[in-house]
């Protein structure tokens, strides 16, 4: 080789050697890095030459990385541009009373929007109005004549197996919003926030609001307003039970706490919600609120044909619900995504069997092979979904070299802009050049993703797991690196 040939060669190995040494510092100065389990690969996104490895290979809980995979099947599989529709059906049209006869179906199409999220995703707290679309659901049918309903208010989120929760979720994660179960019924992300604030004088009980305001859960509310206390609450849900257990005392002046908190049959919350809606509007209805669910292995009725669809809802574009799966890390909605391939793909009735075996399907075509990973959920959540950093950059390449990339690079958190990396890389101008997606579990971080270089697109997945100390600690060493490899 000509001097010249090594000389145009250098600058690119002292370049990968530095940014190795640059990298080890990073891990070196902080006893929470030092002791934890990281596994990193960074690639040219042009070339897909690997300019890092460290571990890349060895399997890893991602967490919400995760995401980058149902998302990504999604896009590819149902195209930026599909819909989920909810409909409202019954046996027979109002006749001259306004009267149906038999029970009113609100029938789930898998939409995760009937909420006061903002969609297109918009930066800042959720606001607006959690009943909104149900409220317009019940207008529709008002306005269709509806007077008296016969029978129940019937919530049927049947267009999937009634799976709750993937293997590798805890029971502790069912209380929460995060760990909302999964219903092809979905309302207000099938949770919602119990706000509570000291009484007015000691010895009063705390006050206690719901948003939004639905008769669901019985609440025994034991908490206290007691001087000099530092405040406590504790919140308790046994499995199977209707009744929120509130312990604990809280202090006058206090400022209070909003907690939000998951339910447990999102189809019978969804019913019960339509119920109040209607009547409000004056419908009067002789019978209750009801969820009808189909199990793993019943077979797939056509039940309703021949019913009379008084109304429908359409949502947004999958685009858009994907954005706001990946900016914010929202559980449910990614779970929905991919059932939802699984029914598109695969026919009426499946579920989330049928969209890991699509989403396997897709990491072959990517170039994945089948022992490089183990799935169990579209979010993340789950403690068995394992994946090598080397598989999450494949997914990412694969999707940079897709004809949807801007659409698909549209769907990460941007640092120190918006969504879960709103507030990291502050102050440092820099991170706006990463487009990722966060990572986060007890033990677990992560970040993945695209990082936009003066010399060119760079590809990175970090995973750390088993670490002690704080998550800020990590965090801050997974920005250090992402700084350093920008460079």
């Amino acid at each position: 080789m000509t001097l010249r040939c090594w000389l145009f060669l250098l600058p690119v190995a002292v370049w990968a050697a530095s940014l190795g040494d640059r990298i080890d510092l990073i891990l070196s100065k902080s006893a929470a890095a030092r002791r934890a389990q990281w596994g990193i690969h960074i690639v040219d996104a042009r070339t897909g030459e690997a300019l890092y490895a460290r571990a890349s290979d060895h399997y890893f809980v991602p967490a919400s990385n995760t995401k980058l995979f149902s998302t990504a099947l999604a896009l590819s599989r149902l195209g930026p541009d599909h819909r989920f529709r909810t409909r409202v059906l019954a046996r027979n049209a109002p006749d001259a009373a306004g009267r149906v006869r038999g029970d009113l179906i609100l029938l789930g199409g898998s939409d995760p929007t009937l909420s006061a999220r903002a969609v297109p995703y918009k930066k800042g707290p959720i606001q607006g109005d959690p009943l909104a679309a149900i409220e317009e659901l019940a207008r529709s049918c008002f306005e269709r004549g509806l007077r008296v309903v016969e029978g129940d208010i019937t919530g049927d989120d049947s267009t999937y197996a009634w799976e709750p929760a993937p293997d590798g979720w805890t029971q502790d994660d069912a209380t929460w919003e995060y760990g909302a179960p999964v219903s092809a019924l979905t309302l207000n992300d099938n949770a919602f926030s119990l706000i509570l604030r000291p009484g007015a004088h000691a010895g009063d009980p705390a006050r206690v609001r719901l948003n939004p305001e639905i008769e669901y859960y019985y609440i025994d509310n034991r908490v206290r307003t007691e001087a000099g206390v530092e405040p406590r609450v504790e919140i308790e849900r046994r499995p199977g039970s209707k009744e929120l257990r509130l312990t604990g005392a809280v202090t006058p002046g206090w400022k209070g706490v909003t907690e939000i908190l998951a339910v447990d049959d999102p189809a019978l919350f969804a019913a019960a919600a339509f119920r109040q809606a209607l009547a409000r509007l004056g419908v009067r209805i002789t019978g209750q609120s009801a969820a009808r669910h189909r199990f793993a292995g019943d077979a797939v009725e056509r039940k309703y044909d021949g019913y009379v669809e008084l109304a429908s809802r359409t949502s947004p574009p999958l685009v858009e619900v994907l954005r706001i799966i990946n900016k914010v890390s929202q559980n449910l909605h990614a779970e929905l995504v991919l059932r939802e391939v699984g029914r598109a793909r695969r026919g009426d009735g499946a579920g989330r069997e049928a969209g890991l075996k699509e989403l396997e399907a897709f990491l072959t075509e990517a170039g994945v092979d089948k022992n490089e990973y183990r799935f169990e959920d579209g979010s993340g959540l789950s403690r068995l979904t394992l994946v090598t950093p080397e598989t999450v950059v494949k997914l990412l390449l694969h999707m940079y070299r897709d004809p949807q990339r801007n659409a698909w690079v549209s769907l990460m958190p941007v640092g120190g802009e918006d969504g879960t990396l709103a507030k990291r890389f502050s102050g440092n101008p820099a991170g706006s050049r990463v487009h990722a997606k966060t990572g986060s579990l007890s033990h677990v971080s992560g970040l993945s993703g695209y990082l936009d270089t003066p010399s060119g697109v760079r590809i990175f997945s970090i995973l750390v797991n088993n670490y002690r100390g704080t998550a800020d600690e990590i965090r801050a060493a997974i920005d250090k690196i992402c700084i350093e490899a920008l460079q």
